[in-house]
């Protein structure tokens, strides 16, 4: 799958890297400007899968959700990584990350993808 695909964001997601995102030319929409803030997290996971719409977040409560659908055989495809890593690093290292997954021919043969940043 090679090729940018769409994003739907959690509110866990920084404005920095969102706006970063839109400015490499990704279509990015952001859970609290489609739903507002405070939605819980499974109509948004939901809500993602259904737009066809990869879903980006580094909330564990996510990742959980998204091994409960793992197990029912739902799909969906999702990009997690771990929120501190965030904070030790500069923005364009993570808009890095996202354009070498979106070379890769590989991408998502998982339903989870999870964010290769540096230590």
């Amino acid at each position: 799958m090679a090729g940018r695909f769409p994003l739907f964001t959690d509110e866990n997601i920084d404005g920095p890297i969102i706006r970063g995102l839109r400015q490499r030319g990704w279509d990015v929409k952001h859970a609290s400007e489609e739903f507002g803030e405070k939605t819980k997290d499974a109509p948004l996971f939901e809500h993602a899968a259904n737009e066809d719409r990869t879903f980006v977040s580094t909330d564990h409560d996510i990742l959980s959700l998204a091994h409960r659908w793992l197990t029912k055989g739902r799909r969906f495809r999702l990009i997690w990584w771990e929120q501190a890593a965030t904070q030790r690093i500069l923005v364009s290292v993570v808009l890095d990350a996202f354009e070498a997954l979106a070379a890769k021919s590989d991408a998502f043969t998982y339903s989870i993808e999870y964010l290769k940043l540096p230590k």
